[in-house]
């Protein structure tokens, strides 16, 4: 019976190895940190590439929602707030 760890097979003393060696790290391990650094950066733009950035008229659409939805949950929470102080005021005196 072998014993699985993150990326490394560590089999137990004794037993049968299978002939197989254990990976570590795999394509990644063999690069140095600039290399895995500018990879990361290589990759980073890749993916920005594929967004589908809104138009300007979108994008403004968007922000007048979400200011909207801000400012009344502001109005919402003001409500309560001013109601239960209300409320604690006339039981509390």
């Amino acid at each position: 019976m072998t014993e699985i760890t993150d990326t490394t097979e560590v089999p137990e003393p004794g037993g049968s190895s299978e002939g197989k060696k254990p990976r570590k790290g795999g394509k990644r391990a063999k690069k140095g940190p600039l290399a895995r650094l500018a990879l990361f950066y290589r990759q980073i733009i890749a993916e920005l590439r594929k967004v589908v950035w809104p138009t300007r008229q979108q994008l403004s659409t968007y922000t007048s929602v979400v200011i909207v939805f801000v400012i009344i949950i502001i109005a919402l929470v003001f409500v309560i707030d001013y109601g239960l102080t209300e409320v604690m005021k006339h039981v509390f005196g």
